[in-house]
């Protein structure tokens, strides 16, 4: 089995602590159970990292990423042209902050309308390799679940998010496989379309735990982790 293990987090420019400035301690709970997570990608020979892009784009290693747009310019990942999409700038810095930054990576954003046969057929493409490796999903849930989130509190948004939580939970493929897209994107679940792209290996037997799940700003958060 090529992935031998994989971790879900969210990718919120929060988690930087430069970007959140005097609210980062607000986040460490989660930040913790990402880095813990990602620690435990690294006895795999290689990373990939797939997160939610405008378009489908695979980088290398040396892709760069900023956090500019978020208020903290001096804070950069990779060597190259910063041309990664949020989800894997925020990857790329959670990895970075673990032993796992040692191994060699490879970056995929995946469309946020693809369809979920798309999404599948990523997955079992990405599990029928042969190299050994430690797969890191970026992916928000709805960012509608309080008055107070990014927009408007919505009546399905925390019902979603607790399917997603289960399905993560339990490595059910099945019900990953069966998120709505319209619905998700009525949600604004920017993780959608990266966790079908999972399903897509969790059909080869892998377990989940699911390490944390909660809606700090509105916004619903995962962490994971899969072996």
């Amino acid at each position: 089995m090529p992935v031998v293990s994989a971790a879900v987090c969210p990718h919120p420019p929060l988690l930087v602590p430069e970007v959140a400035s005097a609210a980062a301690p607000e986040l460490d709970d989660l930040r913790a159970a990402c880095l813990t997570a990602i620690e435990h990608l690294s006895a795999a020979d290689r990373l990939l990292v797939v997160g939610s892009g405008p378009s489908q784009q695979q980088y290398d290693g040396s892709a760069g990423g900023t956090f500019g747009a978020y208020g903290a310019p001096g804070v950069c990942v990779g060597t190259g042209a910063p041309v990664l999409p949020l989800s894997l700038a925020m990857g790329a810095w959670l990895i970075e902050q673990t032993k796992a930054a040692d191994l060699p990576r490879t970056y995929l954003a995946v469309p946020a309308d693809a369809s979920p046969a798309h999404c599948l057929e990523l997955g079992r493409e990405i599990a029928a390799g042969n190299d050994r490796i430690g797969l890191l999903v970026l992916g928000d849930g709805s960012a509608r679940r309080s008055e107070h989130s990014p927009v408007h509190l919505h009546p399905r948004a925390e019902i979603f998010d607790t399917t997603v939580a289960n399905a993560l939970d339990h490595a059910d493929s099945a019900v990953l496989a069966a998120l709505d897209p319209d619905l998700a994107a009525e949600l604004q679940a920017a993780g959608r379309a990266p966790w079908q792209v999972l399903a897509g290996v969790l059909e080869t037997g892998l377990s989940g735990d699911l390490t944390y799940h909660a809606a700090p700003y509105g916004v619903g958060y995962f962490v994971a982790t899969f072996t």
